[in-house]
């Protein structure tokens, strides 16, 4: 019964106190055709994090069943992101990386009827894209993202039993109401190019959008953005485009409903933490259209969908499993983090932050006989968001989804400071490092403990196995004359597995 008054109330918010665009007329009004669109973005994560407290796909199901109850014209939407990262894509089952099958598992119980692009949906691999788009049974849709072929870009396709259907550059949905008035709802949809690949082809994002808008205007009544922008992106895409009267978005991990001259730009929190539902009525008279967004959380007040919370928990076992072999108790709350802890990749991959401060203490501390300094590549960290609050042990292998080893490694000065020098150049990238025991010095170079470096002298090194493969850094190999020593932990190390490092640190904090 809380459910169902919580549900009840949340469908009576949505209808009010939101931002409006224009007046809502009333709804006994033939002319009026009413609907709703349900927008998830940036969801890596099907399972509900923080101990269970946030998100959880088969809680979002649930609440799309409770709306569609209500208003059979529901629609849902996931603004780009979600095959990628996420711990369970990186495991291997029945030897082939998840690579994001699990997503798509999901997305085909929950029925989605429109998804987009996001950056990270190009982290896979071709080959793996198009398996994803393969399984899917969902409609994408995308303006400006092409796949690079010998004969020239061309839209990605989804290869079925027949033969393979090109991904459109627009989409249209038709909604009725019991007076049989019709309208025709348009989607442009466009991604911004942080990713490139060699076998994806960004068009400008503008010209795109300006061309799927203009062929819309002929086939639709009302058109609505649908986009995985930066935010200062969708406000131009608002600018050249007034008539939008909403702009579903992704990117961006924080909610946010921003007014632009004629409408809103919506985005909820990643991975499902919260949903918007958007009330929307269009006046087939008047031509108004007018939008109510409410903001819905996501935590353990809400119910979850069977049939959902039976694929989620067939993966969960999985992990689980996985997961056992390293640490005991995967649900373990371990630290709490009053300020959250920066696992984004904008910052690991340009600043030094605290999340990358707990990881390279944690691997100066996780052998027998501690390093001196650590050195961590930001690209390890494949979160792509904040740790707030509870963090559990799972957490920490959502942060670092491939494990590895953290060697000992006994290296010169000099050699030290090329590596400190090619990660700072390499700011933006992965090969970027954060650092413990080390800083900058006002005056240029670099200190250890305060100290400069000296060229002659041995530093000891807590670094990751992949970093000493040369994957990042190409001259930081064993082969390297100024690496002198390196040294595997043993099984009874924590430094084996570099996330176990982590979670033991952690949790000797709280002693």
């Amino acid at each position: 019964m809380k459910q169902q008054l919580y549900l009840l109330s949340i469908l009576f918010l949505s209808l009010t106190a939101c931002k409006t665009v224009s007046p809502v007329v009333s709804n006994s009004s033939q002319d009026e055709v009413t609907f709703k669109f349900i927008q998830v973005n940036d969801v890596y994560e099907i399972a509900p994090l923080s101990g269970g407290k946030y998100g959880g796909m088969a809680r979002v199901a649930h609440v799309v069943d409770s709306v569609k109850a209500v208003e059979p014209s529901t629609y849902l939407f996931l603004a780009g992101d979600f095959l990628n990262p996420s711990l369970l894509g990186a495991l291997k089952v029945n030897g082939e990386r998840v690579r994001g099958r699990q997503m798509i598992e999901i997305m085909n119980a929950m029925r989605f009827d429109l998804v987009t692009f996001g950056n990270h949906e190009f982290d896979i691999s071709e080959e793996d894209l198009q398996k994803r788009l393969n399984e899917s049974t969902f409609p994408w849709v995308t303006a400006n993202v092409k796949q690079v072929t010998e004969d020239g870009p061309k839209p990605f396709v989804v290869e079925g039993s027949f033969a393979p259907v090109p991904i459109p550059e627009t989409h249209v949905i038709t909604v009725s109401n019991k007076a049989g008035k019709l309208v025709k709802l348009g989607f442009v949809s466009v991604t911004l190019p942080s990713n490139p690949q060699d076998y994806v082809f960004y068009e400008d994002i503008y010209e795109a959008a300006q061309r799927a808008y203009s062929e819309l205007e002929k086939t639709s009544d009302v058109v609505f953005g649908f986009t995985h922008l930066a935010l200062e992106q969708d406000r131009e895409v608002a600018r050249l485009f007034p008539k939008l009267s909403l702009i579903m978005g992704g990117h961006e991990h924080n909610n946010m409903l921003v007014p632009t001259k004629n409408g809103v730009i919506a985005k909820a929190d990643a991975n499902a933490k919260t949903i918007y539902i958007h009330t929307i009525t269009y006046n087939t008279k008047t031509k108004d259209v007018a939008v109510d967004s409410h903001l819905m959380p996501i935590d353990d007040t809400v119910a979850s969908n069977s049939v959902v919370q039976q694929i989620t928990d067939k993966w969960q076992d999985i992990l689980n499993s996985s997961i056992k072999q390293v640490i005991e108790n995967p649900n373990e709350v371990i630290h709490y983090a009053t300020t959250p802890l920066d696992g984004t990749d904008s910052a690991n991959r340009g600043i030094q932050t605290n999340l990358g401060d707990i990881f390279t203490a944690a691997m100066v501390r996780s052998f027998d006989v501690p390093a001196e300094v650590a050195v961590l590549n930001g690209g390890s960290m494949r979160l792509d968001d904040m740790l707030d609050g509870q963090v559990t042990s799972i957490d920490i292998f959502r942060v670092l989804p491939f494990g590895g080893s953290v060697l000992r490694v006994d290296m010169t000065g000099k050699l030290l400071k090329q590596v400190l020098d090619y990660g700072k150049d390499a700011g933006g990238t992965g090969a970027y490092l954060q650092r413990h025991n080390i800083s900058e010095s006002p005056n240029g170079g670099w200190l250890v403990e305060g100290n400069p470096i000296d060229d002659a002298k041995t530093y000891v090194v807590a670094t990751s196995d992949f970093l000493m493969k040369g994957y990042d850094i190409p001259f930081l190999t064993p082969e390297n004359p100024g690496v002198l020593k390196v040294y595997e932990p043993k099984s009874t190390e924590s430094a084996h597995d570099i996330r176990k490092a982590v979670i033991l640190y952690l949790k000797s904090l709280k002693k």
